[in-house]
């Protein structure tokens, strides 16, 4: 399969892992499932009761946070040459569909004890969820060329976004007809067939197939690459300045990422705005959507092209997708957006009508195409600078980081809504600015990135030789 893919179209490779988008957007939609239902959960739960950010937020940190955990353990299984990643895909789609059917149970109105029910399922789907970001990134990096990688990781995301974005309208809209309990039961039976389809699909490529210097000698049937990484070399490697710096900075972009939605939900959906699901739903699939068309499709192809002689453009890429991303974000809170009852809240003609709306969109829209950047250039450029048996514990510590942090903020963004008396301008304005330290460690990656990307490129080529003389042998 490697091979057809090296010199195939963007069609055909699209046609030759289109399982592998399905599965992942999938993942996305239940995901994004658990977010955009936080208002109405928390209604579910206390029936009775205003909106418990405290409470919802520490539902969404403790999922974050388990699958963190659990992605230290995966991304050391996911990097032994003797497990096939796809199996294990496979058996987080299992696990993740599973527990997604189970929440479809769960007893509404009592309060704690519903919120117990959702919280021991939602960890189970956590737990398995740690499996899912590092088996991508191992794979990818075996199955797609370099040329390719910021596209791949485009459509990656244009299918996570999109079916998110689906998944927004669809579970706006049956939660607003009150079958909320079909959300979860479709969203866990989809993935199951999905991750069946996956597994009979997609083969298991070799490691290290889509490296230059080990392509030519991984040709040959009959050899394989067996490196596993020890504690020297994940010194030399891991350890590298641009690792660390990634790492550091993941921690202050992801408090950052992981605050948005938790802070605009509400902000849109509560009073004075009264936005409904179903129609903040709508919103964010218009604008949402074709800023992510733009970013992670158009933007991708130009980001290979400009990248695939000097890869260090793509730092510049992920500090513009920063800066501007940061900007955007306080800015949208500082629109005059109107002030709805419950019933104009759901009225999508009158929402619509007001011009402030557009604007506000249009915001929204250059946020997503630009901060696309980050997502799409920031995976590659580990990839190069990381060994193939590295890459799924690259990415577990770099994920335990991200997702603590990520996880953090909803928390971080609940106390801040709740302390501030629901200012939601002052607390925008504070989470945009977390997000400085970031672009500044980007900034100084600049200096690092040339030498530790050599730094590989050094050992691939010894490793290409002792697996041509073990094949001569």
């Amino acid at each position: 399969m490697t091979e057809k893919i090296k010199d195939s179209s963007d069609f055909k490779l699209f046609k030759m892992i289109w399982p592998f988008y399905v599965l992942t957007g999938l993942f996305s939609m239940s995901f994004s499932g658990i977010f955009i239902l936080i208002v109405p959960l928390s209604f579910l739960f206390w029936p009775e009761e205003p909106f418990r950010a405290f409470e919802m937020g520490l539902l969404i940190t403790s999922l974050l946070w388990t699958t963190a955990v659990s992605g230290i353990i995966f991304g050391r299984v996911i990097d032994n040459h003797k497990v096939k990643r796809t199996y294990i895909l496979f058996m987080v789609a299992l696990a993740r569909g599973f527990s997604f059917i189970m929440l479809s149970f769960a007893n509404e109105g009592r309060g704690m004890e519903t919120w117990w029910y959702f919280f021991f399922f939602i960890m189970i789907y956590g737990i398995f969820a740690g499996g899912n970001y590092a088996s991508v990134i191992s794979l990818s990096n075996d199955l797609i060329p370099k040329s390719h990688r910021s596209r791949f990781f485009g459509i990656y995301s244009v299918s996570r976004h999109t079916f998110q974005l689906v998944g927004f309208v669809i579970a706006g809209y049956l939660v607003q007809i009150g079958y909320w309990r079909l959300v979860f039961s479709g969203m866990g039976l989809a993935i199951l067939i999905a991750g069946l389809v996956m597994l009979s699909k997609i083969k298991e490529p070799k490691r290290g197939a889509q490296h230059r210097e080990l392509s030519d000698v991984l040709k040959k049937e009959s050899v394989k690459y067996d490196f596993q990484i020890d504690r020297a070399m994940m010194k030399k490697t891991m350890l590298s300045k641009t690792n660390l710096v990634a790492l550091l900075e993941g921690i202050f972009t992801s408090v950052f990422l992981g605050s948005l939605i938790i802070i605009i939900l509400p902000y849109m959906q509560t009073e004075p705005h009264n936005f409904s699901p179903f129609a903040t739903g709508i919103f964010l699939a218009i604008f949402g959507l074709t800023g992510g068309f733009i970013g992670q499709i158009l933007l991708a192809r130009f980001s290979d092209k400009v990248s695939q002689k000097n890869h260090v453009r793509r730092l510049y890429f992920i500090i513009l997708a920063l800066s501007y991303g940061a900007f955007a974000f306080v800015l949208m809170f500082f629109l005059p957006l109107p002030h709805l009852t419950t019933e104009q809240g759901k009225n999508l003609a009158l929402l619509f009508s007001f011009p402030i709306i557009w604007i506000f969109g249009c915001i929204y829209l250059s946020s997503r195409a630009i901060s696309s950047l980050y997502e799409i250039n920031q995976p590659p450029l580990l990839q190069d600078i990381n060994l193939p048996e590295a890459q799924g514990q690259i990415t577990a510590w770099n994920r335990l980081l991200e997702t603590i942090a990520f996880g953090s903020g909803p928390l971080i963004a609940g106390i801040l809504i709740s302390i501030t008396g629901y200012d939601y301008r002052l607390v925008a304005t504070i989470i945009g600015m977390i997000a400085i330290p970031g672009i500044l460690l980007w900034i100084l990656a600049l200096k690092y990135f040339e030498e530790d990307y050599l730094n590989i490129s050094k050992i691939l080529s010894e490793r290409a030789k002792e697996l041509n003389n073990r094949n001569f042998a």
